[in-house]
């Protein structure tokens, strides 16, 4: 066997809405579909641009709250001027946790929360430099 593409990472919420809102009006992200899963859970994929991989979201309060464990999982996205993305989070008062950090390689990043503590990493790159 050989797997051939990623295509999402699935991450189960408290509340579907607010987290919506987070992705889409403080990151950008586009919620592409919206569904209930056969055993009741309700989905939501949103794209991130300039990427084929999804980021699934699923809510099902019968499975109790979500408690996400410290530095045990974060997204990165890459922007494109971690200056100015600095000033549009705190005009939306949204806390930088960590950062902002400049790396070996030249790039620079913070470190953000997303509903329910979810780490979030926002690296501007070098110019020219796209890889991981």
């Amino acid at each position: 066997m050989k797997v051939t593409k990623l295509l999402h990472t699935r991450m189960r919420v408290s509340d579907l809405d607010e987290t919506i809102r987070f992705y889409t009006t403080v990151l950008g992200l586009e919620v592409i579909e919206q569904k209930t899963s056969p055993r009741g859970s309700q989905l939501a994929f949103l794209k991130v641009p300039n990427s084929a991989e999804l980021i699934e979201l699923t809510s099902f309060p019968p499975s109790g709250p979500v408690r996400v464990q410290e530095d045990l999982v974060h997204l990165a996205f890459q922007v494109e001027s971690l200056d100015e993305t600095i000033a549009l989070l705190t005009m939306q008062g949204v806390k930088i946790t960590d950062g902002p950090t400049n790396s070996s390689s030249g790039s620079r990043f913070i470190f953000i929360d997303a509903p329910d503590g979810y780490e979030i990493e926002l690296i501007e790159r070098p110019a020219g430099e796209d890889i991981v």
